[in-house]
């Protein structure tokens, strides 16, 4: 892979293997999620499969080298398929004490583990609360360490640039990133032609994170401690054209995406929240394609200018997190009054109350699902991977102006944060569903329903003829006046409730991968299916006979799904929360499935998920 603008190949051996997983952490300024990004986009163009995992501090500013400073970044890059990040890191690079102190445990024995040792001094350990030096106190003798002067050697590279050493510093990263592209046979190109984008205004940033990265590499070549680098052939991927994808791009795009096919402006009406924000920030730049965002005051002002902006006749979206869903309740109450299409996005994180803003759970599904006062059902859909995204904004967009109904979208922290290489579609393979704004008046009643979807007409306002009544006192049924007769308001009630329950005609009964029937059934949600599915292929490899479901419709539940359920002998549920979809199975079907719960702000690992099933069925 070595190109005229890298050092000369190396001589070294060489080995193939077929996977690795590599973790970057430190600092939050020492610019890891930087780094790993870079290795990301570098396997990407290379043709690995892969996925990531960036893990940032919840604390916006904490002390700079302490334990709640720690920021990583995780990529499990392979020739194979990947599923998740990895349980287990191949590589750890520890720019700190309290970086090695928090990650160290993940760390493979005999991996490698590369240190900057000039931040090890006795004032850094202190900062981690480290009783004793690790690099002297023997306690690494099980991995393969490498004490590198990672700030030393960056300011020797660059001692020639005029630069001051605060700005020299800021560069160590690429040094380790360029040992990373050694170790991996890895191209810098990519990251040379970043560089230059990034810092086009200030050249001289980009010679310097160039040289950095050069100098890194250059080391790893020269020194007699690194003898062996390792290659990892691209995966196999179905011909197309990729591009490397996080959650809440992949959210943003498939909103634009719906917009088009829909044949109608989108709105977004946002109040910045973690880890949901990013939604706002690429919406942003799609206004050539008829895109308004805005920027609100609190939540509750978010979601209002949506339902307005619906009620204008856009494709409306509000985007938010847990926290937000709350304040945003009563407004979604009014959208499911009122009949109007909207879509919510829950990126969710720990919780409760501000809880844990950058770690990721799986806990607002019965909020989504029960969270509004009175009757007042709406639709869910939840993404599994970080492309699915795409697709699960494209399909609530398409239910929500279809049948006039909010829904709600449930991703988390570990899918909006995480990134997959995602296959382009054609604009052929996107589902089609124009939608006719109502304007005849001949026969016009606001609250007059489509017999199969129960959807009421959509009028837009200021339409001649089609004037009617909005707003949340509850409406006579068919004429949408103001009514307070109890049988019109049961009446108003169920035909909500049915609306919702019709949507079920939308939804694919679910097929079990693995095993159609037997022994254990894994029925899981948003984004657990990684590591369920990994788990899944290796078990099922020992002769296991098990099944996964995993639900992309909460709300109304497939069709199908109570019969799936009882052709195992065993269900297991693993959820990042304390059982809210094992309550709901229960309740619904009466199967006396199992739950397995992790709630640690980290998505489940592939181990776990084998150690449950080993558990439930006998190792």
């Amino acid at each position: 892979m070595a190109t005229s603008t890298e050092v000369p190949p190396s001589h070294k051996r060489k080995e193939t293997i077929d996977q690795a997983v590599i973790r970057f952490c430190g600092d939050s300024g020492d610019g890891m999620q930087i780094t790993g990004s870079q290795f990301t986009n570098t396997a990407a163009l290379f043709g690995n499969d892969l996925a990531t995992f960036p893990d940032f501090p919840a604390e916006i500013r904490a002390p700079a080298g302490t334990l709640p400073g720690v920021s990583g970044f995780q990529i499990n890059f392979s020739s194979r398929d990947v599923y998740t990040p990895g349980d287990a890191v191949d590589v750890l690079v520890a720019m700190n004490p309290a970086a090695l102190a928090t990650n160290i445990a993940d760390l493979k024995t005999s991996g490698i583990l590369i240190v900057n040792t000039d931040n090890f001094k006795e004032t850094d350990l202190k900062k981690a609360q480290a009783k004793t030096n690790p690099l002297e106190d023997r306690s690494l003798e099980a991995y393969r360490l490498f004490k590198v002067d990672l700030t030393r050697l960056t300011r020797l590279a660059l001692s020639d640039l005029g630069l001051d050493a605060k700005s020299m510093d800021r560069c160590k990263n690429f040094f380790a990133l360029g040992m990373c592209y050694w170790l991996y046979n890895r191209s810098m190109d990519p990251t040379y032609k970043w560089l230059d984008d990034k810092f086009k205004s200030k050249p001289v940033l980009a010679e310097a994170n160039k040289l950095a990265m050069k100098a890194g590499y250059a080391y790893c070549e020269a020194t007699e401690a690194f003898q062996t680098s390792y290659e990892i052939p691209p995966a196999k991927l179905s011909p197309g054209v990729y591009r490397n994808m996080s959650g809440n791009t992949a959210l943003a795009l498939g909103f634009v995406a719906a917009s088009q096919q829909a044949e109608l402006p989108l709105f977004l009406g946002s109040y910045p929240i973690t880890p949901a924000s990013d939604i706002l920030h690429e919406l942003s730049m799609y206004k050539e394609f008829g895109v308004f965002t805005f920027q609100a005051e609190d939540e509750i002002a978010a979601v209002t200018s949506a339902i307005g902006a619906a009620y204008g006749g856009a494709l409306a979206i509000t985007t938010t997190s847990g926290p937000g869903m709350a304040l945003k309740m009563e407004a979604i109450g009014l959208a499911i009054a009122t009949e109007l299409p909207l879509v919510i996005c829950d990126i969710q994180r720990g919780g409760p109350s501000t809880g844990l803003p950058t770690k990721t759970e799986q806990a607002d599904l019965l909020q989504a699902l029960y969270g509004r006062n009175s009757e007042a059902p709406v639709p869910v859909i939840a993404a599994t991977t970080p492309g699915d995204c795409f697709w699960v904004a494209l399909e609530a967009s398409r239910i929500a102006v279809k049948y006039m109904v909010p829904v709600i979208i449930l991703s988390d922290g570990y899918l909006a944060n995480g990134a997959e290489p995602w296959k382009i579609p054609a604009v052929d393979e996107l589902p089609s569903f124009p939608v006719r704004h109502r304007t005849q008046v001949e026969g016009f009643q606001p609250y007059q329903r489509d017999p199969n979807t129960l959807a009421r007409p959509w009028a837009v306002p200021g339409t001649p003829g089609l004037e009617h009544r909005i707003g949340g006192l509850e409406k006579q049924d068919v004429s949408g006046n103001v009514n307070y007769e109890p049988l019109n308001h049961e009446r108003m009630v169920r035909l909500r409730a049915a609306k919702v329950a019709a949507v079920v005609q939308d939804v694919p009964d679910v097929v079990p991968a693995g095993a159609p029937d037997g022994d254990l059934l894994l029925v899981g949600w948003g984004s657990t299916y990684g590591a369920i599915t990994a788990a899944l292929n290796t078990q099922r490899a020992k002769g296991r006979r098990i099944g996964h479901v995993h639900l992309r419709y909460l709300n109304p539940l497939p069709r199908n799904l109570g019969d799936v359920l009882k052709r195992y002998k065993k269900v297991v549920v693993p959820e990042m929360n304390l059982g809210q979809l094992l309550w709901v199975l229960r309740a619904k079907y009466l199967v006396d499935a199992e739950g397995f719960n992790k709630i640690q702000g980290k998505p489940f690992k592939q181990s776990e998920i084998e150690a449950k099933i080993e558990e439930v069925l006998g190792s």
